[in-house]
C-alpha cells in the first residue's frame, strides 16, 4: 500500500502505515452541511476543518482557519470557551460527549448545537489532539410526523417550562413509557428530554434578558430554575456567557 503523509496526529502511525487518509475524511465532513467537523493537534489548532464549520464562522475558505485556534477565529467567549474546552480533553484526554450548548453562527445568528469532542492518541497512548463534531440541532421531521400526543406535550412545554418538569412528568402525560418517549424526542429534536427542557427554559431566560428589564432571580425563577445560582450555571454551560454579561452584549450589539 502507497504512504501518504499527513500532518493530523493519529492518521498515520509513526512507521509511516496509513491508518485513514485526512482527505478522505475531509471530502466526506464537507458532505455534512448541518454539522461542523474539525481535526486538531496537540495545541489546539485546526489541522482539517469542514466547509460546515467555515460557513458557521462567516469565512470564505478553509484556509482561514488552518492553524488557528477557535479564539483565534471566533472572538470574544465564543472563541474562548471552546478552545478552554479544547485544551481540558488535550490535558485530561476526557472527552466531551452530546454536551449542548449556543452558539453564533455569522452574522449573529443564535444556534443551537450539540458538541462532541474526543481525543487522538498516538501510537505510545499519548494524547497528541482531538477529533470532534458540533452538530447544528433541527428537527429532522415534519410536523405531521409527530404523534398527537407528544406534540401535545410540547405544546405543554412551551408555556410551562416554569413548572417542576421532568423527563418522567413529560413522559406520562403522553402516555409512554420513559424509554420509549426519549427515542421519538431524540427522533424529532436530535436531543434528550432533559437537554429539550434545557434547551426550552434557556432560549426563553435569553428572550427575556433581552426584551424585558427583569432582574436576574427573577427570569430565573420564571423560566423554571430554583434560584439565581442554578439558572447562572446552566446558563454559563449552554451559552458561555453569564446572564449578566448576555444581557449587556445584547443591548451593546
Amino acid at each position: 500500500m502507497k504512504k501518504v503523509t499527513s500532518a493530523v496526529p493519529g492518521i498515520l502511525s509513526k512507521k509511516g502505515t496509513l491508518l485513514i487518509d485526512a482527505r478522505v475524511i475531509e471530502q466526506m465532513a464537507d458532505l455534512m452541511h448541518d454539522t461542523a467537523f474539525f481535526i486538531k493537534d496537540a495545541e489546539g489548532r485546526y489541522l482539517v476543518v469542514n466547509q460546515s464549520l467555515v460557513d458557521r464562522h462567516g469565512l470564505k475558505d478553509k484556509s482561514q482557519m488552518i492553524g488557528r485556534r477557535p479564539c483565534d477565529v471566533c472572538p470574544g467567549d465564543y472563541g474562548r470557551i471552546p478552545t478552554e474546552q479544547d485544551e481540558q480533553v488535550l490535558r485530561t484526554g476526557q472527552p466531551i460527549v452530546g454536551r449542548l450548548e449556543l452558539f453564533w453562527r455569522r452574522p449573529n445568528v443564535p444556534v443551537w448545537g450539540l458538541t462532541s469532542k474526543l481525543p487522538v492518541r498516538d501510537e505510545f497512548g499519548k494524547v497528541s489532539g482531538l477529533i470532534g463534531i458540533s452538530k447544528d440541532l433541527a428537527a429532522p421531521v415534519s410536523r405531521e410526523d409527530v404523534p398527537p400526543k407528544v406534540e401535545r406535550v410540547l405544546r405543554y412545554l412551551e408555556t410551562a417550562y416554569d413548572d417542576p418538569v421532568s423527563p418522567s412528568l413529560l413522559a406520562r402525560k403522553a402516555g409512554m413509557t420513559a424509554a420509549r418517549f426519549a427515542r421519538i424526542i431524540r427522533r424529532i429534536h436530535g436531543i434528550s428530554p432533559m437537554q429539550l427542557i434545557t434547551k426550552t427554559r434557556i432560549s426563553v431566560g435569553s428572550r427575556l434578558l433581552c426584551e424585558t428589564d427583569a432582574s436576574v432571580a427573577q427570569i430565573a425563577l420564571d423560566c423554571g430554575f430554583a434560584d439565581h445560582s442554578a439558572f447562572t450555571r446552566t446558563f454559563r454551560a449552554v451559552t458561555g456567557t453569564s446572564p449578566t454579561e448576555h444581557r449587556r452584549q445584547s443591548q451593546q450589539g
